[in-house]
């Protein structure tokens, strides 16, 4: 997936703008113990993409319905989009979370303890700030939790970004809760699916051959 964050970066017109956001993705420089690599690293330890290599999916989704949002606000409503701090707020939006989380003593996610104390879009900010972004991008990243942020999206570009990113969450989180639920109520087990992919499979057997097929997929699970 990094081959397509790199294709994504690509697409920025804007040279220093292009080069900070590969700088910033090949080089980040907070110090911690047990940080996780960006290709390892979840989306989130509980609610989304909470699975090895989500964070890069997410981030890639998020871009791509942003890009999409942006074409939109242009060709529909007349509007002018800066796709250059588009693409440059997205790539970057979560890009702070292989430092929040880590592995548990189960090899489950969990939040890390640098985690615990400061939250993805503050260690965000400071770096992008350190390292001279421009302002308008650097408040999408402080603004893409939308009312949730400590500031609310004032620029088109935050605004299709906060729900580009809402949008793909919630979709990811229905998703693996839908399938968990199946699991459950086939298996009785508690189950925590590990990707997309693997919840995306559940909902289509369940579709296509019903609580039978599930049940056949168990149990060749578990022979």
């Amino acid at each position: 997936m990094m081959t397509q964050i790199q294709r994504l970066i690509a697409l920025i017109k804007d040279e220093t703008l292009r080069k900070k956001v590969e700088c910033i993705i090949n080089d980040l420089q907070i110090e911690v113990n047990n940080k996780l690599s960006l290709e390892e690293s979840p989306g989130g330890a509980f609610q989304h993409h909470s699975y090895r290599g989500g964070l890069l999916q997410h981030t890639i989704s998020v871009t791509r319905i942003a890009l999409l949002l942006s074409d939109l606000v242009e060709k529909l409503y007349g509007g002018t989009v800066n796709k250059d701090h588009v693409i440059a707020g997205t790539i970057l939006h979560d890009i702070m979370k292989c430092y929040t989380y880590t592995y548990d003593n189960k090899g489950e996610f969990t939040t890390s303890e640098l985690g615990e104390k400061i939250d993805h879009l503050s260690l965000s900010v400071s770096e992008m700030y350190q390292r001279e972004f421009p302002i308008e991008v650097i408040h999408i990243v402080a603004s893409h939790h939308g009312e949730a942020s400590p500031v609310r999206p004032k620029t088109v570009e935050a605004l299709i970004i906060s729900i580009a990113d809402m949008a793909d969450s919630e979709l990811n989180r229905r998703m693996l809760r839908a399938a968990e639920y199946l699991i459950r109520k086939t298996t009785e087990n508690q189950t925590k699916i590990k990707s997309s992919e693997e919840a995306l499979k559940i909902l289509h057997i369940k579709k296509t051959e019903g609580w039978n097929g599930l049940r056949k997929l168990h149990a060749h699970k578990e022979s």
